[in-house]
């Protein structure tokens, strides 16, 4: 109970520290968001006294803790406010936008974890091999290529050149290919990686032998020491990747023009609107430290012997 007290504390810190720092960086941006705002509010030309008036409304003209507490308050009651220039909630607009991100990122994680892990296995059953060695060059050559090229071959090839699937938009489950693989195949990369590397030293951990020379079976040996052993790293990782999934969903949504968490930040970035940046980036914060929360959890239960060394 000590443990996860000592997990909420520091994710919750990690939010404050998120929230503080994403505030900050707004308030010091340059240029006039009361103009920006009124030009995407009006989409006209509009007077100075408009502009000191949505300065007012936005709290522009305050000093920056007053600024800081008059956001922050509601905040801390889920109240994450209304927006800059529409004036409506926040919250059901981005709510709808995390509806149609969500299934995205998902997908992505399912195909990295679908092909990193038969694929590692292949790899670590004969060392050096040629399995081992494409695995290893095609798992690094994922790494190195970026989501933004990746997502243009793929479009190329298969809405291009084949027809196949389409290159743009919602509206079927089709849409979801491309931009999934995408996030997929750049995870799986990175999972490969790891996990071979993970089961290589699982594999080659010194009481194995020991155990063979008892009698336990390789298929016992394998779930019940080299698995745990290996799922650590792994663990960590597909965590990590997880949350980096939704950050990376932002990018590939607005190259396959979806709708979703990406063009919401960024329609809400070119109109200066702060309310709705500040709310993207601390529910990005927030599933950074989740997904943290829980990796730490299931590090206790793969193995309790970390729990006992952190206590």
């Amino acid at each position: 109970m000590r443990q996860i007290l000592d997990l909420l504390l520091r994710a919750l810190l990690v939010l404050a520290g998120a929230a503080l720092l994403t505030f900050t960086l707004l308030w010091h941006a340059p240029g006039d968001p009361a103009t920006t705002i009124a030009v995407a509010r009006y989409d006209s030309v509009v007077s100075q006294e408009i502009i000191a008036q949505i300065r007012a409304e936005a709290g522009l003209d305050a000093g920056y803790w007053t600024a800081f507490r008059h956001w922050v308050t509601p905040l801390l009651a889920g109240d994450l406010g209304n927006s800059a220039v529409s004036g409506r909630p926040i919250w059901p607009e981005m709510r709808t936008a995390m509806a149609l991100t969500a299934p995205l990122a998902l997908s992505g994680l399912l195909i990295g974890l679908g092909l990193s892990i038969p694929l590692a296995m292949l790899a670590v059953r004969h060392p050096g091999g040629w399995v081992d060695r494409g695995a290893v060059a095609v798992a690094s050559l994922g790494a190195a290529m970026p989501a933004y090229w990746l997502a243009l071959l793929l479009i190329l090839l298969f809405a291009v050149k084949l027809l196949w699937l389409p290159a743009m938009g919602t509206g079927s489950a089709r849409h979801l290919i491309l931009p999934a693989l995408t996030l997929g195949l750049g995870t799986a990369a990175a999972l490969t990686r790891i996990l071979r590397s993970a089961l290589l030293e699982a594999r080659g951990a010194p009481f194995l032998p020991a155990l063979a020379r008892r009698g336990v079976q390789r298929r016992e040996r394998a779930l019940s020491h080299i698995a745990p052993h290996a799922a650590i790293p792994v663990l960590t990782v597909a965590g990590l990747e997880l949350a980096f999934l939704l950050e990376g969903t932002v990018m590939v949504e607005v190259i396959f023009a979806r709708p979703g968490l990406g063009g919401f930040l960024i329609h809400a970035i070119q109109a200066r609107d702060f309310p709705k940046v500040q709310a993207v980036v601390l529910l990005i914060a927030l599933v950074f430290v989740v997904v943290n929360l829980l990796t730490d959890l299931l590090y206790q239960l793969v193995d309790p012997r970390i729990g006992e060394s952190d206590a």
